[in-house]
């Protein structure tokens, strides 16, 4: 019986020395040449697609709290960290460890685009590699709690890998790949086919508009467009219906040789207890300047989603009253409003106070 049981261990033990001839960590020495072996199978298995899936800016987001919190306990525990390590007399390094990461986690949140931090923390992760790896040379150490570390710290290493390459590839598009989605909604009192008809008339829409000149219908189902784009450029194209359906729907596109590419939808819904319509709007182009003309229109305040805003609730005033309403020259000091109801209370209050 002892006979079979000294066998089957040394069987065992032939297996794991096939499986894992060089130990990443031997009599608490660390082995760099099986480490890094080690860590080239677990990338090369790895596929960035599969870690990112189009979610490339909620993880960044992801990382960036996480970079947030990691920091904060490097800053207020260092010594539950020290003993967590074995190590001892470090606590100023782990404190300024955790500023930095501190540092790249405000940088990344505060960015809609944060390549250069994302980089940055996988500079941090090498650093902390580094760190644990010297570590092992401290005569207090505890291997078997860095090596649980260390692996930690590689796993999240290869998603702020992941990330950064895939906003760098995001990033160094051509400008026309670069799109700008936008949907808004907003509740119209009127039935729809009443909304339907005033958008149908496509001449209709720079009247609410903003950034739109004029529109010039040419056929049943298409049209020519003139907008007002950045530093006061003109902007045309053609655009035609792609799909339509009679008080519910209409779809269009712009045409080959559009100084912009564009799309979009609007639905015409009835509120329920006809209470009105909503109105869904969805719009999709590649802006002047791809991805940097956006920020910069971001930057002064021409955020495609505010203008989308904006320009529903001029139409919200125009069909529910035939005029767009201003309190220009009244105390609330704006030159036009996007609400009809703080309007309307304005008019009342000024109403009665001349009374």
């Amino acid at each position: 019986m002892e006979t079979s049981r000294e066998q089957l261990t040394g069987q065992r033990r032939e297996q794991d020395d096939a499986q894992f001839s060089e130990p990443v960590e031997r009599r608490g020495e660390w082995n760099g040449q099986a480490a890094q072996s080690v860590a080239k199978r677990y990338w090369n298995q790895i596929k960035p697609s599969t870690l990112i899936n189009g979610n490339e800016q909620q993880l960044a987001c992801s990382l960036g709290w996480f970079s947030i919190g990691l920091g904060l306990t490097e800053v207020l525990a260092p010594r539950v960290l020290e003993r967590f390590l074995g190590i001892k007399h470090q606590g100023l390094l782990i404190r300024l460890m955790g500023l930095r990461e501190i540092a790249s986690g405000v940088g990344i949140l505060s960015q809609s685009r944060p390549t250069g931090w994302l980089w940055a923390r996988v500079g941090g992760d090498v650093l902390n590699i580094a760190g644990l790896a010297m570590a092992l040379d401290s005569a207090t150490a505890k291997p078997g709690n860095i090596a649980v570390a260390a692996a930690a710290v590689a796993g999240v290493t290869a998603l702020d890998v992941c990330c950064a390459q895939e906003l760098s590839r995001i990033d160094g598009m051509p400008a026309e790949t670069q799109v700008v989605r936008v949907r808004k909604s907003i509740q119209i009192n009127c039935s729809p086919d009443q909304v339907y008809r005033f958008w149908r008339n496509f001449e209709n829409l720079p009247r609410f508009m903003s950034n739109l000149e004029s529109v010039k219908t040419i056929g049943d189902r298409r049209s020519h467009w003139v907008a007002i784009g950045p530093a006061g450029k003109r902007i045309e194209w053609d655009a035609e219906i792609v799909e339509e359906q009679e008080n519910r729907h209409i779809a269009w596109r712009s045409l080959e040789g559009a100084d912009v590419e564009n799309s979009g939808s609007v639905r015409f819904e009835g509120a329920p207890g006809g209470r009105g319509t909503f109105l869904k709007v969805q719009i999709q182009y590649s802006p002047p300047g791809g991805a940097l003309g956006a920020s910069f229109a971001k930057l002064f305040g021409r955020a495609p989603g505010q203008l989308v805003h904006e320009d529903l609730h001029r139409l919200k005033q125009i069909i529910e009253t035939g005029e767009i309403i201003t309190t220009e020259g009244q105390p609330a000091g704006r030159a036009s409003s996007t609400s009809w109801k703080y309007d309307r209370t304005i008019r009342h209050q000024a109403t009665s106070t001349s009374a």
